[in-house]
């Protein structure tokens, strides 16, 4: 769809991009519908035309410039590989964005919240994201999808041939994509190369970055040097008293308890005497005292 402008041109630098995010390498298998956009054919894999790749990626951009309303396209991916490059293609160009699981019933149950009334679709892989596909047919919605040698075409009305296998591919895909519709809006100038990086585009496993923050933050303290402890001064360390032959830190505080050896009995014997001669006397003698007088 370059129609033989030096603007439109593919240019080296955006090849370069391609072959190492390995966009050029297909399937095994190819059907005969994507039999015209395989360049050589392989025992293990197909390769792409990266020439018939990028017109079909300009047609692509072509028809979403053409949307009056950004907010009317609708990009999809259910697979994780693709559900970061979908958000940023749709914070980028405004459109609408649904990643992660497709609710049956968005385009077609109008009792839903999540109704929705696009006037295009994208999917990232006509496999996994065949009800959204089926549905689109329902209700006339046009859509365009990257497709690998050997996706299902079926309903399908634009195919951008790629590999949708690598993480990197389909990254780099939805970057030319996302570029290529700002360069037709005007938003940006062909000349003037992007400041948006193809790797905000990239899938990014959690997992993975996690354990190697976790290593490089064990080699860095492994290589660390090791510092001495600072020397004590002697004029500012506390006097602690010691004891001879017992260290200051066992030192055991004075008890008031009496001895072990203390004999109880001994002051018992000492001062006994006999309670029940003082208990003898008469308690009520003193009964009759007029205390009135």
């Amino acid at each position: 769809m370059s129609g033989g402008l030096p603007c439109l041109a593919l240019v080296k630098e955006d090849v370069h991009k391609m072959l190492a995010a390995s966009s050029h390498l297909g399937a095994a298998n190819c059907t005969f519908q994507m039999e015209n956009y395989v360049f050589k054919k392989r025992s293990e894999s197909c390769v792409i035309d990266i020439k018939k790749t990028w017109e079909k990626l300009l047609l692509a951009a072509r028809v979403i410039a053409s949307i009056e309303n950004p907010a009317d396209v609708c990009v999809i991916s259910s697979r994780n590989f693709g559900q970061r490059a979908v958000l940023k293609f749709a914070s980028h160009t405004s459109s609408t964005a649904i990643a992660g699981r497709f609710t049956p019933g968005t385009f077609t149950n109008q009792i839903q919240a999540a109704f929705k009334e696009p006037r295009l679709l994208v999917v990232t892989d006509p496999r996994a994201d065949h009800q959204a596909i089926m549905e689109s047919s329902y209700v006339n919605i046009p859509v365009i999808a990257f497709c690998n040698t050997d996706s299902p075409t079926k309903y399908v009305d634009i195919a951008i041939p790629c590999n949708i296998k690598s993480s990197d591919s389909i990254g780099l895909m939805w970057w030319m994509l996302a570029r290529e519709v700002l360069r037709m809006r005007g938003s940006i100038h062909r000349t003037v190369e992007w400041d948006i990086m193809p790797d905000l585009f990239f899938y990014r496993d959690e997992t993975k970055e996690a354990e190697t923050e976790a290593a490089a933050e064990i080699a860095a303290v492994e290589s660390a040097p090791a510092f001495p402890a600072p020397a004590v001064d002697a004029f500012t360390a506390p006097i602690v008293p010691e004891v001879a032959g017992e260290p200051a830190t066992m030192m055991q505080p004075a008890s008031t308890f009496p001895a072990k050896d203390q004999d109880w009995t001994a002051g018992g014997e000492a001062t006994g005497a006999d309670w029940a001669a003082d208990a003898g006397g008469d308690w009520g003698a003193d009964t009759n005292t007029d205390w009135a007088a």
